[in-house]
This record gives C-alpha cells, structure tokens and sequence, in this order.
C-alpha cells in the first residue's frame, strides 16, 4: 500500500467509526433473526433458556434488558406468542416463547431475503 492509498488519521478515525455503527446496526438486526431461529427450533422456550443458546449460536452477549426488551417487542408485534406455563415446586408462572403464524411468515420472508 502506498502513502497515497493509506488514511489520513483522521480518516482512519472516521473509517472506524463508520464501521462500528454498521456493526451495531448489524448485530441489532441479526440479534432479531438470532431469537426467532432459536424460538423456531427450540420453542416454546423461556427467556432464560434463550439466553445461553443466544450466545451459544451468535458468540455475542446480550443483556437480560436487551433480551427482555427484544422479545417482549417481537410479542407486542404479534411475532412471538406468550405460553404462562406453572413452574414446578414454586407456584410461580413462567412465560414461554413460540412463533406466531405471522413470526413464522416474518422470519420465512427475512430468510428469503439475506444474501
């Protein structure tokens, strides 16, 4: 590589900094696409059984906010459904995540589209 094909500092600082907004609109959308593949195989699966496989499948870590937050937007969009299912021994519920018939549309169509 020559001087003339090398960045100035500055453009090296802007380069990077172009590239790590890409990478976190990246990782925000594949974080979507990540959930719904796991819900698809594993579901109805709770949000702490999604977790460990989310950076088992990704490599990345979320954030119990981030997840919650993620799936509860994907339910209020009517892509995942919400099962209370009774946690033995505690009384306690638990809600289950699975594919609606529009997350499995959504989720087809998203898949048909990646390159």
């Amino acid at each position: 590589m020559s001087m003339q094909d090398a960045p100035s500092p500055e453009d090296a600082e802007w380069a990077e900094e172009l590239a790590r907004s890409w990478v976190e609109v990246y990782k925000k959308s594949a974080t979507t696409l990540a959930l719904l593949r796991i819900v698809r195989t594993d579901g109805p699966i709770s949000a702490a059984a999604i977790a460990p496989r989310f950076a088992e499948t990704t490599g990345w870590s979320l954030t119990d906010r981030g997840l919650y937050r993620t799936l509860r937007r994907l339910a209020d969009s009517g892509v995942l459904g919400l099962e209370k299912v009774d946690v033995a021994r505690t009384g306690a519920k638990r809600q289950d995540f699975a594919l609606t018939p529009v997350g499995r549309a959504y989720l087809d169509r998203i898949e048909r589209e990646l390159v």
